[in-house]
Order: C-alpha cells, then structure tokens, then sequence
C-alpha cells in the first residue's frame, strides 16, 4: 500500500474539524492489537468520500447514533430534541468532507474528490486498525464513537468490465475487503435491433 494517510494524520484532521468546528472532543480509541477487530454499532451514520486520480479509494467517518445527533445539534445550534433524521445525513456528509478534504492533502497529486453521501447503515461494521489496503481510528465521546478509514483501492482488483455486444458472456471478479473473490458470469440477452 502506497498510502501517505496514517493513524497520526487521520488524528490530526479528526481534532481539527471537531474541535475548532464544533468544540467538541474526540479522543483516539487505542485498540488491543493489529490484529483485534473493532465494532461501530448498528444503526450508524456513515459519510463518505471517494477520491480519484493518481490516488483511490474511499475516506469515511461512521458516527454512533448518540454522536451524530449530538455533532449535528451542535452544527445547527439546535437542541438534541429538534434534530431530525436527515439532518443528521447532513451533518455526516459535512463531517466526511471536512475529514477528507483536510486528509486529501497527505495524498498522491493530482487526486479530485467527490461530493460527500451519507445513509443510515443497518448492521454493525468492524475493522481492523491497519490492513495492506487501509487505516482506521476509533475516537471516543460522551455521546458515542467515532471511526474514521482511509481506504485505498487497488486497480488490479476492480471488477472487469462487462461486454457491450449482445450474446457475449463476461466473467466479473469481485474482491471483497477481506481479500476474498467472488465469481459470477453475466449473460448478454440478444435484442432485436
């Protein structure tokens, strides 16, 4: 991995945004062991950003429920109590920008980045802190938990490009990020012109 972004960075730019942005403050999580999982819960808030160029891959922030309300009530000056769902989409899509605009600088030139998305993701999410193609930091607050990973993405394993021509049959290979592979054949059907 030729990533430039580490967990001393990612800290950097995480207490920058929360910190001057919305006095708030995160302290980093100190895992275990490289090799010990760590767990956002389920019913998180997840924005992200891709970046392309010279660089890929993805920078997300996934914030704790508690969290993301309260980073949101702080960013509208609301109370807690007035925060509706997707205002809190907001704020994580604001929060992922802020993140990985001041993240970009540490990476490979030239390297464009795309607008911030966020959703609600469901299921819980676990990562380790360092992998050949990744780094992740955990932070903590009395509201709930933050992860920031910078991820990168390897050309080489990008899913080949489905054929144009009717009839013709593509083998797609999908590798997951635990660097498992997963096949399917996609079939063309041939259309009247």
């Amino acid at each position: 991995m030729h990533l430039a972004v580490t967990e001393a960075s990612i800290q950097k730019a995480n207490a920058l945004f929360w910190e001057q942005m919305l006095a708030m403050r995160l302290d980093p999580i100190t895992q275990g062991g490289a090799d010990e999982h760590r767990c956002i819960g389920a019913a998180h808030v997840v924005g992200s950003c891709d970046l392309t160029g010279v660089w890929n891959g993805r920078i997300e922030v996934r914030l704790s429920q508690g969290l993301a309300l309260a980073a949101t009530s702080a960013m509208l000056m609301q109370p807690v109590e007035a925060v509706e769902a997707n205002d809190t989409l907001d704020a994580a899509k604001e929060i992922a920008n802020m993140i990985a605009g001041t993240l970009k600088s540490a990476l490979p030139r030239p390297c464009a980045m795309s607008v911030p998305r966020a959703e609600v993701e469901a299921a819980d999410f676990c990562a380790l802190p360092r992998t050949g193609d990744s780094v992740t930091v955990f932070f903590g607050h009395q509201a709930g938990e933050l992860m920031v990973r910078v991820w990168e993405e390897h050309p080489e394993l990008a899913p080949e490009p489905v054929p144009e021509r009717p009839g013709d049959i593509a083998t797609v290979s999908i590798h997951a990020q635990l660097g498992e592979s997963l096949s399917m054949s996609l079939f063309a059907s041939a259309c009247p012109a």
